[in-house]
């Protein structure tokens, strides 16, 4: 692609770096921009800036939050003997928007993965565990993605939590997501969390 100005080009080759953006609608993105009032731009600007100056991760479930607890956490009418176990902060919106869970999250921060060097250690299991040891929690769901990387995940938690006393159940693995839960219709993630089995069960089988 050929540029006739090179502040353009950076900015398109900047906005191309986005997930799903190729450098054609990196163009349209620009030239949408180039084309606002100056006042809008440094909105959007001082936006994302304060966006990555200032997000926080909450304290309690490590999904992104503005306070050092975030309003799912410090909800009053959350069941907190309840943890969906999730991947990262798009399952927690995913599941949200089914309306149908009503307890807390811990969000993982990503998959165990040995071939992308991505072992338990560099995921929030341990504060997970700690949770589990307070003795509030009743029930913990996995709800991780069908994937290979998905099921090591749940194996391992399963094995650090299944003496812990706490029942360890699983989504209904009957749904067709491609490993990624916020792909997932509102209605058949419901269904798959409020039929969610002991993950024991699974094991059996």
């Amino acid at each position: 692609m050929n540029f006739s100005s090179k502040l353009l080009e950076n900015a398109v080759n900047e906005f191309a770096t986005l997930p799903g953006i190729g450098q054609k609608t990196a163009l349209r993105l620009v030239l949408h921009l180039l084309n606002q009032p100056q006042a809008d731009v440094v909105k959007f600007s001082s936006t994302l800036l304060q966006l990555k100056n200032e997000i926080r991760f909450c304290e309690t479930c490590h999904n992104i939050a503005d306070q050092k607890i975030c309003e799912i956490c410090s909800a009053v009418k959350r069941e907190k003997s309840l943890i969906c176990i999730v991947e990262d902060t798009r399952d927690v919106m995913a599941i949200e928007n089914t309306g149908q869970y009503h307890g807390v999250y811990h969000v993982l921060g990503g998959l165990i993965s040995p071939m992308d060097g991505i072992g338990p250690s560099d995921l929030n299991i341990d504060s997970l565990v700690e949770r589990a040891d307070r003795g509030d929690v009743l029930e913990v769901i996995l709800a991780l993605s069908a994937t290979m990387e998905g099921d090591t995940t749940i194996f391992y938690l399963y094995k650090k939590l299944k003496d812990k006393g706490i029942q360890i159940s699983a989504i209904a693995r009957g749904i067709a997501f491609g490993g990624e839960l916020e792909y997932v219709d509102e209605i058949t993630l419901g269904r798959s969390i409020a039929t969610r089995i002991p993950y024991e069960n699974t094991l059996a089988k």
